[in-house]
């Protein structure tokens, strides 16, 4: 019998929805039709008022991170330079959720840091005008039965929230908060999620914040027009919460980036299982390789006005044959690894 204060163990063999996977876009958004990406966003949004509660069932609060150790030992994910028009940015693999060890720039991103005059996120969370419309009700919300709502609630309460902290949220986002909460009991947390410490070092060294995507266009991506579709989204992921999947896979994903292994990342239609069909295939392409183009013209505009830049994104997007790389090459950029070196 599981102990009471214990999680039970993670299945072994974990069955993941594509919304559960963007990065994953969160996120890595880590997960598909999910959130890699609007999932770390949500959480700086919301993070004043997740307070977690301490108590035998609920995994360790994050540790705030140190302003005096600026440099960590080892550089994780994947770097490129980025060289055009006599002057040079910096594209980072970034990863939605991190260990307290990755909470702060490794020596080679330190430099390319240093070197940079902006830093570049998916979405400028430093506007208070971009966490009011993450966190604005959308204007078809989702109507919940009441057995549905339970099995929210439940969630909510295993990933240790206070009542009603997410009751402003799309039941889609809150599914996504859930779920990469749930990494926290293997020590991935969003609060060490790379966004975070480069918005950390921005502040500090009073380096300007840019946003290369807007809320609407991640919003559409995460959230399906039709209600049919959005509650066998939430259904689904439910029960991958429930039957504990998540977890197997997060840590899968998580490894893989610390590694700086593009090769796994490549292979996540293979290994996550998430792709069933022809529009499990179109989500995931339309959630990653879809968003590419346009983040490939952001960079490179940024670029052109004579910025160097440090632009992160979710590290999926480094993948595949329109991998952010592969375009911003055929914008006119020399691209070299800084790294790993060997991709």
């Amino acid at each position: 019998m599981t102990p009471k204060h214990r999680q039970p163990p993670v299945a072994q063999h974990p069955f993941l929805h594509p919304f559960l996977h963007p990065l994953l876009h969160l996120l890595l958004h880590l997960l598909w039709r999910l959130f890699w990406r609007g999932l770390s966003a949500l959480w700086l949004a919301m993070a004043p008022t997740l307070v977690l509660a301490q108590a035998p069932r609920c995994p360790p609060m994050p540790e705030p991170a140190t302003e005096d150790a600026e440099t960590s030992t080892h550089d994780h994910g994947m770097l490129w330079k980025l060289s055009r028009d006599g002057h040079s940015s910096y594209l980072f693999g970034s990863l939605h959720i991190g260990k307290a060890a990755w909470s702060q720039p490794g020596p080679l991103l330190r430099q390319a840091l240093d070197a940079s005059d902006a830093v570049a996120l998916e979405l400028d969370l430093s506007d208070p005008e971009v966490n009011r419309a993450l966190s604005a009700a959308p204007a078809a919300p989702l109507k919940l039965s009441e057995a549905l709502q339970k099995r929210m609630d439940a969630q909510a309460r295993a990933a240790c929230l206070p009542e009603g902290a997410l009751a402003e949220l799309h039941p889609l986002m809150q599914l996504s908060t859930y779920q990469m909460l749930a990494g926290r009991w293997d020590g991935l947390d969003p609060a060490y999620g790379q966004e975070l410490m480069l918005m950390r070092w921005a502040r500090r060294h009073e380096r300007p914040l840019i946003g290369l995507e807007d809320v609407a266009d991640q919003i559409d991506a995460l959230i399906p027009d039709d209600p049919v579709q959005a509650l066998t989204d939430l259904r689904e992921g439910l029960t991958q919460l429930e039957k504990h999947q998540v977890r197997p896979m997060l840590l899968k994903l998580a490894g893989a980036w610390e590694r700086g292994d593009l090769p796994t990342l490549a292979r996540y239609e293979q290994w996550c299982d998430c792709i069933h069909n022809a529009a499990d295939r179109e989500a995931l392409s339309r959630l990653n390789d879809g968003r590419n183009p346009k983040l490939a013209e952001r960079i490179a505009a940024l670029h052109a006005r004579g910025q160097n830049l440090l632009a992160a994104v979710g590290a999926l997007h480094m993948t595949g044959p329109h991998a952010l790389p592969v375009l911003l090459r055929d914008q006119g950029f020399e691209v070299e690894p800084v790294f790993p070196l060997a991709h």
